[in-house]
């Protein structure tokens, strides 16, 4: 569990982490470097879920190893789909990254939205939705690491 003061936002406690795949952790369905790594030093912090169309059909070899519930979408679109298990899991204790317009509902709906501005680019929608932007995922994940960071940016 992480859990931070944000001054001008108040605490927020986050058990949960949910994650889009393709153009967040991973580019043309290879996941991206330094990727692995963060996500095992926050699995013993968090509960982490992987949620995805799997366009490239890897996302279950690729993170096999990695200590996280993966989702596959049963939505064409997967907007709802995403903001439905965001609920499930009680969206006031999760965190969610993404970059695509079908993450939109899942970055507002989330107790903290990062969006990701990857290789692959990034849906306005999505940004207009998240709480943070970074460049790429390992800062996004990193933020979540050291939570100085995650203050330093939201801050009121």
């Amino acid at each position: 569990m992480i859990s931070v003061d944000i001054p001008g936002r108040g605490k927020i406690t986050l058990k949960n982490l949910v994650l889009d795949f393709n153009g967040t952790l991973a580019l043309d369905g290879k996941l991206l470097p330094g990727v692995k790594e963060r996500l095992e030093a926050l699995s013993k912090i968090m509960d982490i879920y992987i949620i995805t169309a799997d366009t490239f059909g890897t996302v279950r070899s690729l993170c096999s190893e990695i200590k996280a519930k993966v989702e596959i979408l049963k939505e064409p679109l997967g907007a709802r789909e995403k903001l439905k298990f965001l609920k499930k899991l009680n969206a006031a204790e999760t965190a969610a990254i993404g970059n695509g317009s079908n993450d939109s509902l899942m970055l507002a709906g989330a107790a903290l939205g990062i969006m990701v501005l990857g290789p692959e680019g990034a849906s306005a929608k999505a940004l207009l939705a998240a709480d943070a932007l970074v460049s790429d995922i390992n800062h996004g994940l990193d933020l979540l690491l050291n939570t100085a960071r995650l203050v330093a940016t939201l801050r009121g």
